[in-house]
């Protein structure tokens, strides 16, 4: 017997245990099932479950449940990633509370540390992921260090490097001054700020007096400067190009070219080119073979390349000073105000130094040919559609990825280095130590290079390190290439791009055919959620409050292809509703008898309620399968919460009670038999998206012996169960009973009020249908008699349906003219609201400043009005007509 409440905390510990102990989450290769993967994105394991989390594994979740019911072997790879920055500074800061200094203590000690933190405190997200109920293959866990997938790592690093796709390079890279190490383009937070813009004048060599004024909110960086752009066609500078200029405190001609990158419409069209301190006048410098002056160390301190008044000085304090002697020697032309983004590491909070450094890269273009072919082919594909625009156009951009890191902790870089500096590059020491001895003609001391991988790339190989390459496992036969990979479009690049990338090169295939890219979660107004704004949902205390599969089915509603998620509180208190309207539906079916019938064949019922519910639940499974074969979560979830509230429980039960309660006994059989029939199809559909509710109802209504409803089969009905005249005649009585219902509601009839029915013009048909139906019309239109009409009387207000036109004789309980004046007056504020939203929808100034969200909300409230709006004139004009 269900209880009175469903209780989401304890059912879900209770289920997640037994599902575990089933051992139904495993994936079978020994199987004659066709396989179906899905690899989960590896959260860092330093990390806790967000609202993005509970997004992407909540939709893989789904989709790897409903494959597990139409019967596929489905391995969902799990797996945490090392997040080498991340995880390094969580355990620097853990010791530093200890009084240990991470450099003293070594990087022997320092790793062997991190690894006691991984043991202890590395498992949470993974947890985590266990009361979202994700129904991954726990048995074949993987951590990006683990040492069967750093052999990988080791391989792949060693085999581009000799086919030349791995190389060192000086180039400019995201320099983290405080923990001296490079960061991604990902890892950078460029935060709005407000600063000051300089006006500089670099005099003219050879002409006294005459001067270039460039703009420049970083006057630190000047000390570097090696060039002057301004635009080849400003008729301004036609004359100065090619001339030079005496770059100011420094005395060092630089020259004045022409470059597409300096914008005539930008302070003086003049810009000041640093090629070693900016990710722009690099590529400038580059174009134009300027030389690079890097003027600061790795401290962000200013270097013995600049004058000796400015060495040693921090970049800011540099700042000071620069500003100061400019302004002295009467070069500081003016400044001002000036808001601009200013790049900052997301993890330490330090401003991000653009830095010319040596670094190992990788050769991503060549390697990022076969990608984009993959996708032109259409043997992997996009959805939405959409972003392979996004994708084509990074890719054909792409620049060498910088693939290390100056940290500990991560796959250290397999090269060693000779006497000479001569470098040594094997998948471990022994080979590079055979290598050395035969260069050098006998053994000398090496030392390895003390970088490590970007963790990127270790996570690049995921689809097929996770399997077992290089060793050719069964798994990796039976599982490569996957199903589907389910991700944000912020990692498009990071991490999709370079799977493609190395999935190509070294497996020969596509990692998987198919690429769905879910949007972002946002707060309920739209707003990016962020600790400075306080506006995080928690989805762990969302869990907490509403139970597990409302936030699932939450999410899976909201899912709309291309359109960020507006995540309220409100929503998922709605949606935990719509978990007790299915509990409490079971629990009425089971107080009333409702039990599965063996052999029970839904295209012989007699009852025509019977025979239209069974129709309708194949509509429905068909309109399912279809959602989710293309990640139409939305309308999955969407479709499920219309038959599931509206049909079933609102609309059949409510027609079979009187059936359930009467005298018919083979009547009553029936309907029990088919409520429970429907019921069980129901949590079959539902399970996917909520599977915990429906596992518990599943097990009430089939008993223990039926099996678990997550290994059981997706409802298939090869021969459709439907009577079309069943159907339309239901569909009929439950659109005419809506007419009526939406009649007294727009009057504001009392609900108690028992108000006369009137037919005018009533086809043959329809009148049929009132007369075998009258019950439904008396119990749940709450009408009064029957009678015909050749008009509608001053007193009522009509509704036309198929065949008929319905009359409520509402005056007797409504206040007609009073009615009309509140609703006129309800139409004239909507209209004056929507005319509100056309002139700020109409103006250009509103469309360019405002945020996208914001412009959309707009839109949405518009249409919401006018929906209202319009409800509310046709109850209007019925009035008109009385």
């Amino acid at each position: 017997m269900l209880d009175k409440t469903y209780q989401p905390a304890a059912v879900e510990a209770h289920r997640y245990s037994l599902w575990e102990r089933s051992r139904g989450f495993s994936a079978d290769p020994d199987s004659g099932k066709l396989p179906y993967t899905i690899m989960m994105p590896p959260p860092n394991v330093t990390g806790s479950l967000h609202m993005g989390h509970a997004l992407t594994f909540a939709l893989q979740d789904v989709l790897v449940r409903y494959q597990r019911m139409r019967g596929r072997d489905v391995l969902w790879q799990p797996g945490t990633d090392h997040a080498g920055i991340a995880t390094e500074i969580v355990v620097t800061n853990q010791l530093a509370e200890t009084q240990i200094n991470k450099q003293q203590l070594g990087r022997i000690k320092f790793v062997e540390r991190v690894w006691e933190w991984k043991t202890r405190s590395g498992g949470t997200i993974i947890q985590q992921l266990r009361r979202l109920g994700a129904s991954a293959d726990w048995s074949r866990e993987r951590f990006t260090m683990d040492p069967a997938l750093a052999v990988a790592v080791r391989r792949v690093f060693v085999t581009l490097y000799r086919e030349g796709l791995v190389y060192r390079d000086k180039r400019l890279v995201n320099w983290d001054p405080e923990m001296h190490t490079v960061i991604s383009d990902l890892e950078v937070d460029n935060r709005e700020t407000n600063g000051t813009l300089w006006h500089i004048r670099y005099p003219i060599d050879g002409e006294p007096g005459r001067y270039i004024v460039v703009a420049t909110t970083r006057p630190e960086t000047m000390l570097g400067d090696t060039g002057v752009a301004v635009h080849p066609e400003d008729a301004r500078y036609a004359g100065l190009v090619g001339k030079f200029v005496r770059l100011p405190l420094v005395d060092r001609l630089i020259p004045i070219v022409a470059d597409e990158y300096a914008d005539p419409e930008t302070g003086s069209g003049a810009v000041k080119i640093t090629p070693a301190h900016d990710f722009n006048d690099f590529e400038v410098g580059r174009r134009h073979s300027l030389a690079l002056f890097n003027v600061f160390d790795q401290d962000a301190r200013l270097n013995d390349t600049v004058p000796a008044a400015y060495r040693g000085l921090d970049r800011f304090d540099a700042r000071n000073k620069i500003v100061a002697d400019l302004e002295a020697a009467g070069l500081l032309d003016k400044f001002e105000d000036h808001t601009l983004m200013v790049p900052h590491h997301d993890r330490s909070g330090v401003v991000i130094e653009p830095w010319l450094t040596n670094q190992w890269y990788c050769d991503a273009r060549v390697l990022a040919a076969a990608a984009l072919t993959a996708v032109e082919d259409k043997r992997i594909r996009f959805v939405p559609r959409q972003w392979e625009n996004t994708f084509f156009d990074w890719m054909r951009k792409i620049q060498p990825w910088c693939i290390s890191r100056q940290l500990w902790w991560g796959h250290q870089i397999p090269a060693w280095y000779g006497p000479d500096g001569g470098v040594f590059v094997a998948e471990t020491e022994e080979e590079a130590q055979h290598e050395a001895t035969a260069k050098y003609g006998a053994a000398v001391p090496l030392r390895r290079d003390e970088d490590v991988l970007d963790t990127w790339f270790s996570s690049a190989l995921w689809p097929f390190s996770t399997l077992g390459w290089p060793e050719p496992t069964r798994e990796l036969a039976r599982y490569y290439p996957t199903d589907v990979l389910v991700t944000g479009f912020d990692i498009i690049f990071f991490w999709v791009a370079r799977m493609m990338m190395m999935g190509l090169h070294f497996m020969h295939d596509v990692p998987f055919r198919t690429v769905y890219i879910h949007a972002l979660v946002r707060d309920g107004q739209g707003q990016k959620m962020s600790k400075s704004r306080g506006n995080i949902i928690d989805p762990l205390e969302l869990i907490d409050q509403y139970g597990c599969d409302a936030l699932r089915f939450t999410l899976a509603a909201l899912a709309a292809p291309g359109r960020d998620i507006k995540l309220a509180e409100s929503r998922v208190e709605g949606y935990r509703n719509f978990v007790t309207k299915l509990w409490n539906a079971a629990r009425y079916a089971e107080m009333n008898g409702c039990a599965l019938a063996a052999g029970f064949n839904p295209t012989q019922c007699r009852l025509t309620v019977n025979r239209w519910i069974a129709g309708t639940v194949v509509d429905c499974a068909a309109a399912i399968t279809a959602a989710l074969e293309t990640y139409r979560f939305d309308e999955a979830a969407n479709r499920l919460y219309q038959f599931v509230w509206g049909t079933f429980c609102d609309w059949y039960l409510e027609f079979t009670k009187p059936i359930l309660q009467g005298d018919d006994a083979a009547a009553r059989t029936e309907t029990q038999a088919t409520t429970a029939w429907v019921l069980g199809r129901i949590v079959h559909l539902l399970h996917p998206i909520m599977p915990f509710v429906t596992e518990e109802v599943w097990e009430n209504l089939a008993g223990p012996e039926a099996g678990l409803l997550m290994t059981a089969s997706w409802p298939d009905f090869p021969v459709k169960p439907a009577d079309p005249a069943a159907s339309a005649e239901m569909e009929w009585v439950v659109d005419a009973i809506s007419a009526l219902r939406g009649l007294r509601a727009e009057m504001s009839v009392p609900p108690a009020a028992r108000i006369p029915l009137l037919l005018k013009d009533a086809e043959p048909l329809a009148a049929e249908r009132i007369e075998r139906h009258q019950e439904h019309f008396v119990r749940l239109a709450r009408v009064d008699g029957f009678e015909p009409a050749t008009r509608v009387p001053a007193s009522g207000v009509q509704a036309i349906v198929d065949g008929a036109t319905l009359i409520l004789c509402v005056g007797d309980v409504v206040d007609l003219p009073r009615e009309k004046a509140r609703l006129g007056k309800e139409i004239s504020r909507l209209d004056a609201e929507l005319a509100k939203i056309a002139i700020k929808l109409a103006n250009p100034d509103f469309l360019a400043k405002a945020k996208p969200e914001v412009v959309e909300e707009q839109r949405e409230r518009e249409a919401d009005v006018t929906r209202d709006r319009d409800r509310l004139k046709a109850a209007y004009e019925r009035l008109e007509v009385v």
